[in-house]
């Protein structure tokens, strides 16, 4: 059998913590094992608030034996002249147990030496497992730890008992006071005597008689289908379907070792308050499943997951109902007092929250804001700057009212409900909540133009007045969030297909502090390399090659949307081999024009040798084919065009000397070359390309 099952068993872990302490574990026990040289099977993990557990199948009974060498001293010192061993070859013999003619000669760096070959013996398995297991205990990384009773280690949470079995036999493992033993736990309240287990198998099923799920995986599943069937069983809403939110199945799932499902009912007039608020009042607060018909409306239920079974429905739900019915009346009204004030009315009020000491006010803020995506709207949405201006204006208004303070999580989805109501423009109203938008990695975009500009002026005016006062992410410090807004910005500009210039949006952003700042001069610069970075860091990371990225990058990443029309073209053609053969000259040339400016003429009458003269031929005639092609952004095209070039560079190079003794001939040929630098520089550097085909 070879088994290894270790539980930790402990008072109940906060949710958020079980999964990444078991992923930890799995990890790092297979990192051990390795480091050991012990070879396994399958390592499987299970967990509960109550419990945190390991199986490791199939685990070798021993480590294989070993050779190890072990160096002495150098050989003219361990042999004189004749041949015979000195005392230190003798005392070398004599410290490793062997005789003076089992030492061997080896050639170092350093010289010959003395070596002798020592068997190690492999360490049984028993006998390594107690140690690596104390000491996973303590490496587990919690958020949080705390300490308890007289103990001097910290865990997420008081330790109760230890299992530990290997191959059916206890592991004397402790930790503390605490020996392991061969017994867990079943359920706290409805079987909580100690239960002997002989391996992970047995351990899962009798922990399933006791009322103890311990597989993640399948708990999950009866929590789905608890919450399903608690809302078919329940009369009225048996027509409706649970919002199973993932985040919230989760943490359910690890706030329970066995899932009790029971339908609940609230007043229908709490169903005027805004869905997101009805929501986030039984997600966030309670960890209760809404309960919405086949058009996505919500009804007046709600599921809640127990911990314990459920004797009598009614009871329990009415337990539930009056815990949520405070807080929808506390919601209900906020939502009144709410609605006594509009939102336009509440901007003069923002002058009382400081976005930032050094930066002002969130009225100062907002006044950026309408500039900026003023701004922008001039240049890619001129027929709707009235509405972008009026959702920046807005943007900010919800930060002021009652619903809000109770439910962070809901500011811009609550300025547009209120902006709904208050008789705002629905597609202003859709901009405050979008402008957000995306909030995290692989959240949605915002569906308008207007949500999109009044996002990135607002994540813009963020960065440029951070990076101004030197508040720039190094390491692990990223007080503003900024790496998250970055990315946030590069995926509208990618995501609406936006073409606008980064520099001009910074420089715009920065003027927009005034007198306020006093930003030093490589703000702008050291801001949008800051961008670039996250650029090619987000395309690296979906799969782009950094070559290719770069290629395209570092000539120019002011547009981003151009800039990645021009990665997609370059990538799409690296695979060719004349691409790999042009891509090898293009460096030679970047190499012997890299001190040298653009801009310099081509004297025809200097062109003394018939590839040079081939070669400014083709050069003319590509460059003219592939300014529109440019223009237009046919990037793709205009990369088939330049590879015309490939022949007529690669006899240039055989046949011209470009360095040649005469300055006038030399500077005319490195203009030649420089005016080729340029047409290829307008897509990428290609020199950094390595060939794919």
């Amino acid at each position: 059998m070879n088994e290894l099952l270790f539980e930790i068993g402990t008072e109940e872990i906060p949710a958020g913590y079980i999964g990444p302490a078991l992923r930890f574990m799995a990890r790092a026990m297979e990192d051990r094992l390795a480091a050991l040289h012990l070879g396994h099977g399958k390592i499987q993990t299970a967990g509960t608030p109550r419990r945190l557990t390991l199986a490791v199948n199939d685990l070798d009974p021993a480590q294989p034996d070993s050779r190890k060498e072990h160096i002495g001293p150098p050989k003219a010192a361990g042999f004189d002249d004749q041949g015979q061993p000195t005392k230190a070859a003798l005392g070398f013999a004599r410290s490793k147990g062997v005789d003076v003619e089992e030492l061997r000669i080896v050639t170092t760096a350093k010289g010959e030496y003395l070596m002798v070959e020592e068997e190690v013996a492999g360490r049984k398995t028993a006998s390594l497992l107690p140690d690596l297991l104390a000491g996973l205990i303590a490496e587990i990384p919690f958020p949080k730890s705390m300490r308890w009773a007289d103990t001097s280690m910290a865990f997420a949470r008081p330790i109760q008992w230890l299992l530990a079995l290997y191959d059916g036999n206890i592991l004397p493992v402790a930790v503390e006071s605490i020996q392991a033993g061969d017994q867990t736990a079943g359920h706290r309240f409805m079987a909580p005597e100690q239960i002997r287990v002989s391996g992970f198998t047995d351990y899962l099923q009798k922990l399933e008689e006791r009322f103890v799920v311990a597989d993640p995986d399948r708990r999950r599943q009866l929590v789905i289908s608890q919450v399903q069937d608690a809302v078919k069983s329940r009369s009225g809403a048996n027509q409706g379907q649970p919002l199973l939110d993932d985040s919230l199945v989760d943490t359910v799932t690890n706030l329970v070792e066995i899932p009790w499902g029971v339908c609940g009912s609230f007043d229908d007039r709490f169903l005027a308050l805004p869905a997101e608020v009805l929501v986030t009042s039984m997600r966030e607060h309670q960890k209760y499943f809404p309960v919405q018909d086949n058009e996505g409306r919500l009804l007046p239920y709600f599921v809640a997951v127990n911990n314990t079974r459920v004797a009598d429905r009614e009871l329990a739900s009415s337990g539930h109902e009056r815990v949520l019915r405070a807080r929808l009346e506390d919601a209900f009204f906020f939502f009144s007092e709410d609605r006594k004030t509009r939102l336009a009315d509440r901007v003069d009020q923002l002058s009382g929250i400081i976005f930032q000491r050094r930066l002002g006010t969130m009225a100062a803020k907002t006044e950026r804001i309408v500039r900026l995506a003023g701004q922008l709207a001039d240049q890619l949405a001129p027929e709707q700057k009235d509405q972008v201006e009026r959702a920046a204006l807005l943007a900010k208004a919800d930060l002021l009212t009652e619903m809000v303070g109770e439910f962070p999580s809901l500011q811009g989805v609550i300025g547009r409900e209120y902006a709904l109501l208050d008789g705002e423009p629905p597609e202003v109203a859709q901009a405050i909540h979008e402008h957000y938008l995306p909030v995290r990695a692989g959240d949605s975009l915002p569906g308008s133009i207007i949500g999109a500009l009044v996002g990135l002026a607002d994540r813009m005016d963020t960065m440029v007045g951070c990076f101004a006062i030197g508040e720039r992410p190094t390491g692990n410090k990223d007080a503003f969030g900024q790496r998250r807004l970055a990315l946030g910005m590069i995926h509208i500009i990618l995501g609406l297909d936006l073409s606008l210039s980064l520099r001009m949006m910074a420089t715009t952003a920065l003027e927009g502090y005034g007198d306020a700042l006093e930003a030093a001069e490589d703000t702008v610069d050291e801001l949008l390399r800051f961008i670039r970075l996250r650029f090619e860091n987000d395309l690296v990371s979906s799969g782009l090659k950094q070559d290719v990225v770069e290629a395209a990058t570092r000539v120019r990443c002011d547009d981003l949307t151009d800039c990645l029309a021009r990665i997609r073209a370059l990538e799409a053609i690296a695979t060719r081999e004349e691409f790999a053969i042009l891509a090898g000259a293009f460096k030679r040339i970047r190499n012997i024009t890299k001190e040298l400016p653009a801009g310099g003429s081509i004297d025809p009458d200097l062109l003394r040798e018939d590839a040079e003269k081939d070669l400014h031929v083709v050069v003319s005639r590509v460059g003219a084919e592939v300014e529109p092609l440019l223009r237009r952004g046919a990037y793709d095209e205009a990369l088939a065009v330049l590879l015309q070039m490939k022949q007529p560079v690669d006899t240039f190079f055989d046949e011209v000397m470009v360095m040649c003794d005469d300055p006038s001939l030399r500077r005319n040929r490195l203009n030649l070359l420089i005016a080729l630098r340029s047409l290829v520089l307008q897509i990428g550097d290609i020199s950094r390309m390595h060939h794919t085909g």
